[in-house]
């Protein structure tokens, strides 16, 4: 088997070419013209962004998750999961030198993000209306970021698990720009979006939730 460090400078390669793709869909996304609101203004787009940001995404403030409150919670872990695995990649070279409780700690949440993420992907499989949304990139993402978890949890549990962790992270590197896990990088341009549009037109925050100006 070829040394560790040869996965670990593939891992860097991978998350090098990743940051690049990221950067050029970053940069098209800021080249494409703003559409300008020639409605006049009613409120604050400043409060409207605060409230997008924050108890706008609160689960009794959407029907969608205030009817569905443990989809809503799953999702809420299972990117808990995510961002725990991440933090074990970027610390992996430093894993046997980690404080045994935060060990102990990263493999909770990571473990927990990769059994909902396995939940969400079997879901997505049986429930007849999801399969019918679901396209082939849906499943391949969840698939690859549960078995990503799952690979980190098993890094932290026997270091001999690391080569196969390092080729899992590479592969979602190498995939995370061209799927819908691109999404991390759209989400807050579409909130901050979002907010600024229903703030200026007086929409949100709702009438009677109080929110402090920035």
């Amino acid at each position: 088997m070829p040394p560790l460090w040869m996965f670990q400078a593939g891992a860097l390669a991978a998350l090098g070419i990743a940051a690049v793709a990221f950067y050029r869909q970053l940069r098209r996304l800021r080249q494409l013209p703003a559409l300008s609101d020639v409605a006049p203004a009613k409120g604050d787009p400043r409060r409207g962004v605060l409230y997008a940001l924050t108890l706008g995404m609160a689960p009794w403030s959407k029907e969608s998750t205030r009817l569905h409150p443990v989809s809503y919670g799953r999702g809420i872990a299972f990117h808990v999961g995510i961002f725990s695995g991440l933090l074990v990649l970027a610390a992996s070279p430093w894993l046997g030198r980690l404080p045994a409780s935060l060990v102990l700690a990263a493999t909770a949440l990571t473990g927990l993000g990769a059994v909902l993420g396995a939940v969400g992907l079997a879901v997505r499989i049986l429930d007849p209306n999801l399969r019918r949304l679901s396209t082939p990139d849906d499943l391949a993402s969840v698939a690859l970021v549960s078995l990503f978890l799952a690979s980190a949890v098993s890094a932290l549990l026997a270091p001999a698990a690391l080569p196969g962790f390092y080729l899992v992270a590479i592969a979602l590197l190498l995939y995370a720009p061209r799927s819908k896990i691109r999404h991390c990088l759209y989400f807050a341009f579409s909130r901050i979006q979002f907010g600024r549009f229903v703030g200026r037109r007086g929409v949100l925050p709702h009438p009677g939730r109080r929110v402090a100006s920035p």
